[in-house]
């Protein structure tokens, strides 16, 4: 047996004996789920609608869930399989990728019926309808819109995509649909691109304090913002020769997008450090019960 194979066969048997040991020997165990009632509106008396949610142990009035310790126990699985990835590519992750594939095109088909096509297409077409059977909260004076038969319409041409000898009538609508958001999104990303940019680069040299007094620190704030500016946009003005002072600036420029690019990345990594925080904090808390960040599980 490989020394590699040896020590990860060492740490899955010390884990696993780990795990029954805590299961047994422990009185409270660990991986369960356990629900409460509270009610919707506990500022009103008369409101006395009720929800599950969620609770610990030592509450009063709860219940064991089988459901949700179900989810709890396959939520650790798959992302132990996914942590799995570190050692090797291996039939656990690659089940755990194509589970979150379709578990995410499942969920966003589902998200789009109920918060795009009922309440944006059916109830304009058809508010009676949507109102009897899918939104009771829906305005009685809502009347329809025939206008919506329209995208409508160029929705349905686009399900010809999946006809082996009508998929060049979904080109019709994804023309339009691409033409419509390219137009929509550029004056958006002129105003957060460009416009607002720009606005943030004026600013005085001379900056003041609310009481009229010299404020240093800002002003030689200002100046940096304003010259590294520059020297970034000399670094891409090629109509003249980067030699001399242009040469200079332009390569002070190029510190300054080194600095960019470097603070960018950096928040990049500590995004994935958040969400790698978060799975072990689930794991070790919402798993094993080893830790108790909010200090609510006694036992």
């Amino acid at each position: 047996m490989k020394r590699e194979t040896l020590i990860w066969t060492i740490l899955f048997v010390a884990g696993g004996l780990f795990l029954a040991t805590r299961a047994l020997v422990t009185e409270h165990g660990f991986g369960k789920a356990y629900v409460k009632q509270a009610r919707i509106n506990p500022n009103s008396d008369k409101d006395l609608r009720k929800r599950i949610v969620d609770a610990q142990p030592k509450d009063s009035d709860v219940v064991f869930s089988a459901p949700r310790t179900v989810g709890l126990w396959l939520a650790a699985f798959f992302t132990l399989a996914i942590f799995s990835f570190l050692y090797r590519d291996n039939v656990f992750y690659k089940i755990t990728e194509a589970v979150f594939v379709g578990v995410t095109a499942g969920y966003v088909m589902v998200a789009g019926l109920w918060e795009t096509l009922v309440p944006k297409l059916l109830a304009n077409l058809a508010p009676h309808f949507t109102r009897t059977w899918f939104m009771p909260d829906l305005k009685d004076t809502q009347t329809p819109d025939y206008i919506y038969l329209v995208p409508l319409i160029l929705g349905i041409m686009l399900l010809f995509r999946l006809a082996p000898k009508g998929a060049w009538i979904a080109r019709w609508p994804l023309a339009f649909i691409v033409g419509t958001y390219a137009g929509l999104r550029l004056v958006s990303f002129l105003e957060a691109d460009f416009v607002s940019q720009i606005r943030s680069t004026i600013v005085p040299f001379v900056a003041m304090t609310t009481t009229g007094s010299f404020d240093v620190w800002a002003s030689l704030r200002n100046i940096g913002l304003v010259f590294g500016v520059l020297s970034c946009l000399t670094y891409f003005f090629f109509s003249v020769e980067h030699r001399g002072f242009v040469g200079r600036v332009a390569r002070v420029g190029i510190w300054f997008l080194m600095i960019t690019f470097g603070a960018s990345f950096a928040f990049t990594v500590m995004g994935r450090i958040a969400l790698f925080a978060a799975r072990i904090s689930f794991l070790f808390d919402d798993w094993l019960w080893l830790i108790d960040p909010t200090g609510k599980r006694e036992w």
